[in-house]
């Protein structure tokens, strides 16, 4: 099978530098070897690096030597700015923090000069800062909003660390697939928050997750000897399927029409690739029963995180349909729909009257939807956020196995 470009790193300058790396980079699998540019995420590689993350190549490559999470200096520096946050602190003062508890921070514009060696680590302690970030993930001491807007930033950093000294092997993969899944699950545990103002952080957070999405298709191509694709490479092409759902989806600029036509047929054929391709199709097409039955039969709880803000949409139009094109003198069942929109009754109750519309109970006590009602509309503020029924085990918000 014809081996096609999918997502390479983008070329750099490397003639200069490409010598130091080889002989002082033993972290890195390839130093020796120019990353090919390719057409699926070409343009994505390039909004990626705006901020400088994930391409810095106005920086020498450089081997880290800082041996713990935060450099020395800045995390004096940090305590006396007071600029520490609530997972830095010793014994909570603000003013004070140590080697086992301060992660450096990310840093968005960086000069040549002030790069050093001894401010940068290298990947073993880039691993274990990764792991110890993560285990903050299911803290329930503080607000969800002041975990994310700490892991958000750290995990940042790492990144950017990583970029610097031009790591590219398989051990970077796998840090690259964890904070993937951290920013595809906060998309889930962002919507369950009561604070009023994580739209924004909402949207920085799916902009992160499109950026470290194109770096880690950029390292799966970067590592590649053969035709043979990584095993979880499915599942997160996958998720750049379905961050396009939506109809200004484009998050890595580019068309997705496009970029199917330089999968490999391999990962084409996979059920992760098949069912966000089915998806696709049936919210496109606006087949609302097909489009939640197969999320409850197939969807991973990661999938699921992507899809979620999508279902209540896909639930409106369900309603708005049944509500135009019923009888009048035949209201809907509140039980039949509720089993089609796979919701509670209780829960689809509330959603109706979100949605504009009366509910009526007959002689008999059942709720029914009277149809051909002119108040329909789209909630101001959104919907809320309504249990899925079949997929309950995925409300918690916690790192599920994937189901079979």
């Amino acid at each position: 099978m014809e081996r096609r470009g999918r997502g390479r790193l983008q070329p750099r300058n490397v003639s200069s530098r490409e010598s130091t790396v080889s002989r002082t980079n033993r972290f890195a699998s390839k130093p020796n070897s120019t990353p090919k540019s390719s057409s699926r995420v070409a343009s994505g590689g390039e909004k990626a690096q705006n901020d400088g993350v994930d391409d810095p190549s106005d920086l020498p490559a450089i081997v880290g030597t800082c041996p713990l999470m935060c450099p020395e200096r800045e995390r004096a520096q940090r305590e006396r700015l007071r600029d520490l946050a609530v997972f830095e602190r010793l014994n909570g003062n603000p003013a004070q923090s140590s080697p086992d508890l301060a992660v450096k921070k990310f840093f968005r514009t960086i000069s040549t000069k002030q790069v050093e060696a001894s401010d940068v680590r290298p990947l073993p302690v880039l691993e274990d800062t990764l792991n110890y970030l993560l285990n903050f993930f299911d803290s329930r001491e503080y607000p969800f909003e002041v975990v994310h807007d700490f892991l958000f930033d750290r995990t940042r950093s790492i990144r950017q660390d990583l970029s610097m000294q031009n790591i590219v092997n398989n051990k970077v993969i796998r840090m690259y697939e964890k904070m993937v899944k951290f920013h595809v699950i906060c998309l889930h545990k962002l919507q369950r928050c009561s604070s009023q103002n994580t739209s924004s952080m909402n949207y920085l957070n799916k902009e992160q997750l499109a950026k470290t999405l194109t770096s880690l298709f950029n390292l799966y191509d970067a590592n590649r000897d053969s035709n043979s694709t990584y095993e979880n490479e499915a599942e997160f092409c996958s998720f750049y399927v379905l961050l396009h759902l939506g109809s200004n989806s484009q998050p890595m600029g580019e068309s997705l029409s496009w970029w199917f036509r330089n999968v490999p047929s391999t990962l084409m054929k996979t059920k992760e690739i098949c069912f966000s391709r089915k998806i696709l199709r049936f919210f496109r097409i606006g087949n609302y029963n097909c489009f939640l039955s197969t999320i409850a039969a197939e969807a991973s709880y990661l999938q699921y995180c992507i899809l979620e803000p999508y279902v209540n949409e896909v639930r409106a139009l369900a309603v708005s349909c049944i509500n135009n094109g019923g009888y009048k003198l035949h209201p809907y069942p509140l039980a039949n729909l509720s089993k089609l929109l796979m919701m509670t009754e209780s829960d689809l109750e509330s959603f109706c009257k979100a949605c504009g519309l009366e509910i009526c109970t007959n002689e008999e006590g059942y709720n029914l939807l009277p149809t051909k009602q002119t108040t329909f509309r789209h909630p101001k503020d959104g919907f809320q956020s309504y249990i899925f029924v079949g997929l309950e085990q995925f409300e918690s918000g916690t790192l599920k196995p994937k189901r079979k």
